[in-house]
């Protein structure tokens, strides 16, 4: 099924394109969501207004985020887990935790679906990717260890590392 993008839509383009998707994924969800209409004769004449008017809206969100994603790019977020002696985790970390240390450590609020990770279940460093706008995504660094452990976070210094090691415990006692 042809179809002509209203809105830009993550992984498959931008607002004023046409695509061509398959049936259901066209007819269930992108147009009752608002994103997409049929690729009729009449809506490709508007295809050209519909893209120019969604790039204004592209670059005014794009300079909003942009602040945004500066704060976020390049953070470190740490988690404290139980772990077995293999370094599988006994529970796992997942995109709700991640946005509210987030949340939390930078003073942006995320949502969980914005957060492209899968369930974390093992010690060790991992990327998140957050999709802010459909042009800026940028990438928070995530530090599993083990509870009682102090965390090594590549790239801070000795004193950086026992400072945050100790405002984790004082929060995680506090709590």
């Amino acid at each position: 099924m042809k179809i002509l993008l209203l809105k830009d839509v993550y992984h498959l383009g931008h607002a004023g394109d046409v695509k061509k998707v398959a049936d259901g994924y066209g007819r269930n969800y992108l147009i009752p969501q608002g994103f997409a209409v049929m690729a009729t004769a009449g809506a490709l004449k508007q295809a050209e207004s519909i893209r120019a008017k969604a790039e204004v809206i592209r670059k005014q969100q794009n300079t909003e985020m942009s602040a945004v994603s500066d704060r976020i790019n390049g953070t470190w977020i740490t988690f404290a887990s139980k772990a077995g002696e293999t370094g599988k985790l006994y529970g796992s970390i997942t995109s709700q935790m991640v946005a509210e240390k987030i949340s939390e450590k930078a003073g942006v609020e995320v949502d969980k679906r914005q957060i492209d990770i899968q369930p974390i279940r093992t010690l060790g460093e991992h990327k998140a990717h957050i999709r802010l706008t459909i042009d800026i995504v940028p990438i928070v660094n995530i530090l599993v260890h083990r509870e009682g452990e102090t965390p090594n976070i590549a790239g801070n210094t000795e004193a950086e590392q026992t400072e945050e090691a100790a405002a984790e415990t004082a929060a995680e006692t506090a709590e």
